[in-house]
């Protein structure tokens, strides 16, 4: 074993970065304290840069907690992403709110226990990380002093504190059983139990209820469309981008590291999750006349769709997780950045309000209309992509109907989805004000858009790093 900080550096670098801001927010004037957004994405995009030397490593350090493999590197790289997208497309909105700056700090500690949660060996480091990156959405959720945020901030709270107590109560049987915490163990343990262990398959139906909390998984979503429409928007989007990626990424690594001989009793119920999901999520949209709503019930959906990849117990389907997780981290962001630039202008999150947007905001209408199409799996764009190896990687493990009700509710999708575009396209601008984009959302849904287009003709480099991933989570 060990103890080799380098390979805790990016974490490392991070923290320094979030130190760094805020001992500048002390120096600049309060009115210009937004700006330090600006530097704090630059700081992670130089950290993005650094964690690609990273891959190859696949080392387990620090007594057998902490886990530096491709498969991990790349999903730290989704987060940072995410991360730098959402920061500098919220400098207005921490404009607004008088230059309270620890709106950033909060972000970044939240992203530290995303770091940390994709690295866990063990987990106890893993149930440290995840709460640490639960409590700063708590925070975050409840940021606003308005009734709606929070309302929001108290609901989160209340059912996420339930959603970890389940989890955890699932981690301590799944202990209690095979006598250790180091998840790559656990799998030794359970072929050297003789029979089949109840406790054991109980624990492991919590810590699936648990991760179903933080991923949105039918029938534990209930918290979504609350808090996604009464949270700060800018929390809203990395909430449904990050959170949701480190959730998925690290019930494949339990699923699929340490329990794979139990597939038997979870593979079934994983797909009747994702099916319920897929169902619900899409279903539930279509009346929706908040968009923010609207996006959370979509964002139900989409979790059906990612975690059919785990179902293939294979490096294909894991590569399939990873590559649609970064290109649905992409396309919420675009859609949640419309919504953040259009509300703050106007002080609407209706859909009818968007009549007319195409006029006001040509660019905003086209990238929102993008980001819809690519998550309804429309071709030429990236969600095509990644919907069709998710696809493919399960129906030679006997799921084709997973498949075809996949396929029928990615339909069910685009027809709520041209119902927005169908009002900023067809219908008549009730204000005929131009909407101006801030320079940090201009930046964030021109980046998006042009991710989404690119990597939907050209998928290869997202592949590439994806299937890196998935051969280092199942060698």
């Amino acid at each position: 074993m060990d103890i080799n900080v380098t390979y805790l550096a990016l974490e490392i670098l991070t923290s320094l970065l979030a130190v760094l801001v805020l001992l500048l927010g002390l120096l600049v004037p309060k009115e210009k304290r937004h700006a330090l957004g600006y530097v704090l994405a630059a700081g992670l995009v130089v950290v993005l840069v650094l964690s690609f030397q990273y891959y190859g490593l696949n080392e387990t350090v620090i007594f057998g907690t902490f886990t530096v493999d491709d498969f991990a590197v790349f999903f730290k790289q989704v987060f940072l992403i995410a991360a730098v997208l959402v920061i500098l497309s919220s400098t207005m909105y921490v404009q607004k709110m008088n230059g309270n700056y620890e709106f950033y700090i909060i972000t970044v500690v939240a992203l530290l226990g995303m770091m940390v949660l994709v690295s866990a060996a063990d987990m106890l480091t893993l149930y440290i990380a995840l709460e640490t990156m639960t409590i700063s959405f708590y925070i975050l959720a409840g940021y606003k002093t308005d009734q709606k945020s929070s309302e929001a901030g108290m609901k989160y709270l209340i059912l996420g504190a339930v959603s970890s107590a389940v989890f955890l109560y699932g981690l301590s049987l799944v202990y209690g059983m095979t006598g250790t915490t180091v998840i790559a163990e656990i799998a030794g343990k359970v072929q050297d139990l003789s029979t089949l262990s109840p406790a054991l398959v109980f624990g492991l139906l919590l810590v699936l209820a648990g991760l179903g909390f933080k991923i949105s998984l039918v029938p534990f979503q209930m918290w979504t469309p609350d808090v996604y429409e009464g949270a700060p928007t800018p929390v809203t989007t990395f909430l449904a981008t990050g959170s949701k990626a480190a959730s998925f990424a690290i019930m494949a690594r339990i699923l699929l590291v340490a329990l794979p001989d139990y597939s038997v009793h979870w593979q079934f119920l994983v797909a009747v999750l994702a099916a319920a999901s897929m169902i619900i999520g899409n279903l539930v949209a279509i009346p929706q006349t908040n968009i923010k709503r609207m996006l959370a019930y979509s964002s139900i959906g989409q979790a059906g769709y990612i975690i059919t990849g785990i179902l293939a117990l294979n490096v294909a389907g894991v590569t399939a997780l990873s590559f649609y997780s970064l290109v649905y981290v992409l396309a919420t962001i675009a859609a949640f950045v419309v919504v953040m630039t259009f509300s703050a202008q106007t002080g609407s999150d209706e859909i009818k309000d968007y009549a007319g947007l195409s006029q006001r905001s040509p660019f905003m209408a086209a990238v929102l209309t993008i980001s819809m199409l690519s998550m309804a799996g429309i071709p030429p764009l990236a969600g095509f992509a990644g919907k069709l190896y998710l696809f493919k990687s399960i129906v030679a493990q006997g799921y084709l109907w997973l498949v075809i009700l996949g396929l029928v509710m990615s339909m069910v999708s685009v027809y709520y989805y041209l119902l927005v575009a169908k009002v900023m396209y067809l219908s008549e601008p009730l204000d005929n004000t131009s909407i101006k984009v801030p320079p940090g959302a201009k930046f964030t849904l021109l980046l998006t858009m042009i991710a989404l287009l690119v990597f939907g003709v050209y998928p290869q480099p997202i592949s590439v790093l994806a299937n890196l991933a998935g051969s280092a989570l199942l060698p």
